[in-house]
């Protein structure tokens, strides 16, 4: 299973391994979005990863959907990424920011003046979201007006050039499990009838939007995006999937990015074999570097990767292995995550889990 610890090239970032440590909401934000200093230790304690894709940032105030999560849209907030990013850099690791909009996953609450959570139709989802309160359903939204989406756009692409100036690897677009571009996305959030509803190519549009303006603002090789075809994740449920994901995939091959990011199965959830045969079908004819991520262990990683697969993500691993890599070469036992820390709280669990040398 050498294969797992190749170097390889990612558009313009270089990685020295094909473990990448996927993106984990941890919630230990300050309350204005700016990181925490525990997040410094915590992100260069596992930058023997191939690749560090960070905790969902949004790009700004109104994108915000859960407690004490981070924002990349002041300088207090870049200030404080770039001593991760220093941090991450001088334990030779690397680290892409992934930018966030959370859409109608939002709660009053949580957002500035207590306004309103926006979304590409005034549909509520079946959905909660973790507040001061705890798991709350989420609140009603309101339809984005056109104005306000290009808004948006402008935003993603402000939020990358920070991110860069933050000393970023790249940025990777979160267009997955659920949040403002998946809705835009699918079927069941989007029922517009201007050009970014109706048809495949309409619903995808704020997303290609999204990743044009940030790879003018960075390079498309700086950026990655995330997607996640078959997810049900925040009440999401695209019915025209067959048309949808064919043209995304075949939109961001075009563009030549770092790569594309697939949630092809979420732990805990059955997948039908209709899904995995999807999803594979899809990779196989997918042009550009693919970074797989649900629910692979080392051998199944290394399997993947055998057929055509750029690199593999591994998320809760990597909360409580944080030297995953070292651990996969050396074939030891993995630690258990405590699943009581994993959102919210101080150093326990977050960044009081040995190192193998350590332990």
């Amino acid at each position: 299973m050498n294969n797992l610890h190749e170097a390889g090239n990612l558009g313009d970032i270089d990685v020295k391994n094909r473990v990448f440590m996927a993106p984990l909401t941890r919630n230990r934000a300050y309350p204005d979005g700016t990181p925490h200093e525990m997040a410094t230790e915590y992100y260069a304690q596992r930058a023997s990863a191939g690749l560090i894709i960070s905790e969902a940032t949004q790009i700004n105030p109104l994108g915000k959907g859960y407690l004490n999560t981070p924002g990349i849209h002041e300088s207090k907030q870049a200030n404080a990424w770039q001593a991760i990013t220093d941090n991450v850099h001088k334990n030779d690791g690397k680290i892409v920011l992934q930018l966030w909009h959370v859409g109608r996953i939002s709660h009053n609450s949580l957002l500035p003046a207590g306004r309103t959570p926006l979304a590409p139709s005034a549909i509520r989802a079946n959905a909660q979201t973790f507040t001061a309160n705890g798991f709350e359903n989420v609140s009603d939204p309101m339809e984005l007006s056109i104005n306000e989406i290009e808004g948006i756009v402008s935003d993603y692409a402000h939020a990358a050039k920070l991110a860069i100036d933050s000393g970023f690897d790249g940025v990777e677009v979160h267009g997955a499990n659920g949040y403002l571009l998946n809705q835009f996305i699918s079927t069941n959030a989007n029922n517009r009838n201007d050009k970014y509803g109706g048809n495949a190519e309409n619903r995808s549009r704020l997303l290609v939007d999204v990743v044009d303006a940030v790879s003018k603002e960075v390079g498309n090789g700086k950026v990655g995006v995330r997607l996640s075809p078959t997810g049900k994740f925040n009440d999401i449920d695209d019915e025209q999937i067959n048309e949808t994901y064919p043209h995304l995939y075949s939109e961001m091959a075009k563009r030549n990015l770092a790569y594309l990011h697939v949630v092809e199965r979420f732990p805990g959830t059955e997948t039908s074999q209709n899904d995995e045969l999807f999803v594979r079908n899809l990779r196989r004819e997918f042009k550009g570097n693919y970074i797989a991520n649900g629910g692979y262990d080392r051998e199944s990683a290394s399997n993947v990767l055998d057929e055509g697969a750029f690199a593999v993500s591994f998320g809760r691993m990597f909360i409580s292995n944080p030297d995953l890599p070292e651990r996969f070469r050396k074939e030891v036992d993995l630690a258990e995550p405590d699943q009581e820390t994993f959102y919210g709280g101080d150093e326990k669990g977050y960044t009081s889990y040995p190192s193998l040398e350590a332990a």
